[in-house]
Order: structure tokens, then C-alpha cells, then sequence
């Protein structure tokens, strides 16, 4: 099979005119642009400013330095009231763990405590986590993006450190703040759909190189100002209600073993709403088994037989209950 990822583009660069779309249309996307005092850029989605759905689908899209798809589309389930948040990329394995995965541990405690996670193509200029030299993959470009998932402004000083970092002048550094009950943040969550499973795939060591192309779907959660609600209604989305679809060249044996072994229902924890099992662990998140986070249903097309495999389903009862309950 040829090694695909010879090939790969510099995402950085990829991603740069999506980002000043964005900024163009602030205004109809209900988003505000400031500079901090280093001149980093900063992209409020939803602290000050109200946010959107819009803004949350083309942040997914930037997230995914412009090799995914995403488009918002009426339900088709009877009796569910609700969008669907829908994913595609011929470029899973780039787009979804080397860029849009929320794998950059970001902390600074010099002015104020500041934790978070960060995403997108800033990533991968400064390679700090091991799973860059997994997949033989370090960009380089003199601009970036960033999306942090917070509801706290970052200091200056990690904006600093994101910018040496990344080998870019601060004022060359991008930062999207997302908070995860907002109108943006829960679609740009839910957007992450495909990237759930292929950090799954990741961590089952299936073969990524195997892995051709992908798209997924899940219902876009309700917004909301509560914090715990907000973590859950974004999990479970996923864990319930998530459906994924790879095609892969692999062989029969492990496409089915991939599409049987990787749905949420598997884990130990699946069967209550993620706040639930947040509180049953008294808040301490790495107790929860970690096999919980994938979509509720997976398929698997291999493309050298032509075979299809299907494992897990959906649960809408489990959704609704989050939801709305």
C-alpha cells in the first residue's frame, strides 16, 4: 500500500485563508477580533461576543486546516428536533490527528493559573507531543492558528510561548477561544466526530496508513452557560448518537475487528450520561475509561474486498436524557 503520508501538504499555510475568511466576516458571524498586547490575534467565539453555529462550523473546518468538510443539516429522525453536525476528509489521519485533535497541553502559571487544550494546525509547527513523530509529520510556515477550548482569556505570556513554540512572531500567531457551552463551541465539539474515532483507531494501534477516507455525523447539542452540562452534552453527542464511516485497506479481518471493537458501548462506563459518570468518579476525569470516547456506531468499508462491517448503535434515549433531561 503506498505510504500516503509522503505526500501530505503544509497545513499551516492550507489553513491561513480560512482563518482571514473568518476575520472578514466577524461581523455576520457574531465574533469579535482584538490583538492582545504582544500583538497575538484573538478570535472571541463565544466569551464576550455571542458567537454562532456558523462560526462553530467554519472553526471545525479550521481546525481541521481546511481538509475537512463540515456542513449543519436538518434531522432526519423521527420525533428528534434537532441538527445534525456532518463531517467529511479525504485526509483523516492529517486533518483529525495532526491537526484538529485537542492534544497540546497548554499551562502557564506566571501571572494566573491558565490551563487548556489546544487544537488546530499551530500543532504541528511545534511537534511537542510524541504523537508527531508517530506520524513523521513537522510543518513549517511563518503564520499560525490555534483553537483553545476555554472561557478565559490566555496571558501574554503563554501567548509567547505558543508563538516560540511555534517558530512564528507573536503577532504571526492566531488564537480561537471557544468556551464549550457556547453556540460555537458545542458545534465545533460535535464537529469532532471523525477525529473521536480516528484517535480510537490511534489508540487500538490499528494501522493508520490504512485508513483512505472518513466521515461521521452527531447532533449538535443544545448551548449552554453551565459548564458540567456543557462537558457532557458534548460527550455524549458522540457516545450515543455519533455515526462513523471509514474506508479502509486493511483486510476483512481487521476491518471487522475495527468496526466491532470500536463503538462506545464496549467501554466499561458507557450506559449513563457523561456528567453521571464525571460525579461517579468524583470529577476526576482520567479515572473514566478512556475506551468510552468513540461514536456510537462505527462502519467499516474495506475496499480491497468490497466487504462492509457495522458494529454498535445508536441510543437516543441515552441522548435525549442528556439533552433534555
Amino acid at each position: 500500500m503506498k505510504n500516503r503520508r509522503n505526500n501530505w501538504p503544509g497545513i499551516n499555510q492550507l489553513s491561513a485563508p480560512v482563518v482571514d475568511q473568518l476575520v472578514a466576516d466577524a461581523v455576520d458571524l457574531e465574533i469579535l477580533i482584538s490583538r492582545s498586547t504582544n500583538g497575538s490575534r484573538i478570535i472571541d467565539a463565544g466569551l464576550k461576543s455571542l458567537g454562532s453555529v456558523e462560526a462553530g462550523r467554519r472553526i471545525a473546518e479550521i481546525c481541521m486546516a481546511g481538509l475537512g468538510h463540515v456542513t449543519i443539516v436538518p434531522s432526519d429522525i423521527t420525533d428528534m428536533n434537532f441538527h445534525i453536525v456532518h463531517v467529511e476528509t479525504e485526509h483523516p489521519v492529517l486533518s483529525c490527528l495532526g491537526s484538529q485533535y485537542a492534544g497540546w497541553s497548554l499551562k502557564y502559571d506566571a501571572e494566573k493559573k491558565f490551563r487548556a487544550l489546544g487544537s488546530g494546525p499551530a500543532r504541528a509547527l511545534a511537534a511537542k507531543e510524541p504523537l508527531f513523530e508517530e506520524l513523521g509529520y513537522h510543518d513549517q510556515f511563518d503564520r499560525t492558528c490555534l483553537i483553545v477550548e476555554t472561557s478565559n482569556l490566555p496571558p501574554d505570556g503563554l501567548l509567547d510561548k505558543v508563538s516560540h513554540d511555534c517558530n512564528v512572531s507573536p503577532d504571526s500567531l492566531t488564537v480561537i477561544l471557544t468556551p464549550t457551552g457556547s453556540m460555537a463551541g458545542v458545534t465545533q465539539i460535535a464537529a469532532r466526530v471523525v477525529e473521536v474515532a480516528l484517535h480510537k483507531a490511534h489508540e487500538m494501534k490499528f494501522d493508520l496508513d490504512s485508513i483512505l477516507s472518513a466521515e461521521g455525523s452527531t447532533p449538535l447539542p443544545p448551548p449552554t452557560d453551565n459548564g458540567l452540562l456543557a462537558m457532557g452534552r458534548t460527550n455524549d453527542t458522540i457516545l450515543f448518537a455519533g455515526s462513523v464511516s471509514m474506508r479502509v485497506d486493511c483486510g476483512d479481518d481487521a476491518a471487522r475487528q475495527l468496526a466491532e471493537s470500536m463503538p462506545s458501548c464496549n467501554s466499561r462506563d458507557y450506559g449513563k450520561p457523561f456528567a453521571q459518570v464525571f460525579k461517579d468518579y468524583h470529577y476526576e476525569f482520567f479515572e473514566i475509561d478512556p475506551m468510552l470516547f468513540s461514536p456510537a456506531q462505527v462502519t467499516v468499508h474495506e475496499v480491497s474486498t468490497g466487504h462492509t462491517f457495522t458494529g454498535g448503535a445508536m441510543d437516543y434515549g441515552l441522548l435525549c436524557k442528556s439533552f433534555f433531561g
